[in-house]
């Protein structure tokens, strides 16, 4: 292992604090302020809630694990149905239904946290085995993919060839800075995807700058509020929208703090426990809500920095959340997030979401999935086309489990009742799990 250039709770100096900490803001950049692009919620709250909630991880992990906190893209299809979709402007129709479904998301991390914290975290890898878990991170990515390509080519459902250009130089962009480079800029292609995608629309005369001109240079986020924005009303299918997710982002949460704690040389499932992590990262997802935020996540575009650049200093992260948190103010870059083509956003969509698919079926593969035997075929297949299919169990009007949601709830069902289970060792459980990275 290389030593590092400056450890956990080393201090950096000022220079280094700052030019470091841009460094981790940017990389996760792109991908936070995407999601409430594709979901219709303001990509400025996003941005200031992930700064919120990387500092309310920081302080429940007792300043031990170096982790950045950002929007959740297992959450884009839940959030559009619980919100029912989008309107004519892209903005979500009922985001407050969205924001109860993600505080209840938050509750469930809690209560989670409190079973492993008693019981520890076995169980949960025996109840979600790769085989359950890859085929639901493929749903997850496959599952938007019509949505990609119709925001790449296509104008108030018209296919826009010019809009397509847009979409392509986006997408070769990303696919160029993620393959052909093994330095910083490897770390944020959907970044610098959207920046060269942004000038190339504006280039060709795709980009309204309307909004640009009249947004003043510092401007307060919009909050959305329970109470106040929107009447908090529980209902059941918010809660069967969202919290089944739980299941796979519970899982990639154990699999992102497994391989963080090989970068960096800790064993975070011991000190400070993934107990603590996991309340932290639920905890994090819940304020977001109460303010208007996308559910967020420990972010792999983060772990890769520290990898690359060896500095782990919780210092550095707990800067890159100041400034996300001071950047969410700025009206002006919030104007110009608001005007990138549709185009652009379904560009770098189509490789996201294709990336999400694939590293199902990478899963799969480094975990010697045997598709040999009818039980892991059986599983596998039903996942698949139940969630690509959008399949419902409606018991009523208001109560209804649906696509990717019913797929987890069965494929983990299928895993507990059909014959032949194997029951891993303890120390496979934690090997398989650092592979179970989305």
């Amino acid at each position: 292992m290389n030593k590092p250039i400056l450890d956990i709770n080393e201090v950096p100096s000022k220079t280094q604090l700052i030019t470091l900490s841009l460094q981790h803001m940017f990389a996760m950049f792109g991908s936070t302020i995407l999601v409430p692009k594709l979901v219709g919620l303001s990509p400025a709250i996003a941005l200031l809630t992930s700064g919120i909630a990387t500092i309310i991880f920081l302080i429940i992990t007792q300043f031990k694990v170096p982790a950045y906190l950002g929007s959740s893209f297992a959450f884009i299809a839940p959030i559009l149905i619980a919100a029912g979709g989008l309107n004519e402007n892209g903005m979500s129709v009922n985001p407050g239904n969205a924001m109860i479904g993600a505080m209840a998301v938050g509750v469930t991390y809690g209560l989670v946290s409190l079973i492993i914290w008693k019981a520890g975290y076995k169980w949960l890898m025996r109840l979600l085995p790769p085989i359950v878990v890859a085929p639901v991170i493929m749903v997850i990515g496959l599952a938007l993919s019509g949505t990609a390509v119709d925001m790449a080519m296509n104008v108030n459902g018209e296919y826009n060839f010019l809009h397509f250009t847009a979409a392509l130089v986006t997408l070769f962009t990303a696919i160029f800075f993620t393959v052909y480079f093994k330095n910083i800029l490897s770390a944020m292609p959907i970044l610098l995807g959207l920046i060269v995608g942004y000038i190339y629309s504006a280039s060709v005369g795709i980009v309204d700058f309307t909004a640009v001109k009249s947004a003043t240079m510092f401007e307060m986020p919009e909050f959305l509020f329970p109470g106040i924005h929107y009447e908090f009303k529980i209902t059941s299918t918010i809660l069967l929208a969202m919290v089944p997710i739980v299941l796979v982002t519970i899982s990639e949460h154990i699999g992102h703090q497994l391989v963080l704690g090989r970068v960096v040389n800790r064993n975070y499932v011991k000190d400070p426990g993934l107990h603590r992590s996991i309340f932290a990262d639920g905890l994090g997802t819940f304020v977001s809500a109460f303010f208007g935020g996308p559910p967020k996540t420990t972010y792999g575009e983060n772990i890769g920095v520290l990898a690359i650049t060896r500095v782990y200093s919780v210092y550095v992260i707990l800067g890159a959340a100041v400034f996300a948190i001071l950047f969410s103010f700025l009206g002006k870059v919030m104007a110009i997030i608001q005007t990138i083509p549709t185009a652009v956003l379904g560009g770098i969509s189509i490789l996201l979401f294709g990336i999400i698919a694939s590293s199902g079926l990478r899963m799969l593969v480094e975990n010697k999935i045997d598709f040999s035997k009818n039980r892991n075929l059986v599983i596998s297949s039903v996942i698949l086309v139940i969630g690509i299919g959008g399949a419902a169990l409606k018991f009523s009007e208001s109560f209804a489990i649906e696509g990717m949601a019913l797929a987890a709830i069965i494929g983990v069902l299928l895993n507990v009742i059909l014959p032949g289970r194997e029951e891993a060792a303890d120390d496979e459980d934690e090997v398989n799990m650092k592979k179970n990275i989305a």
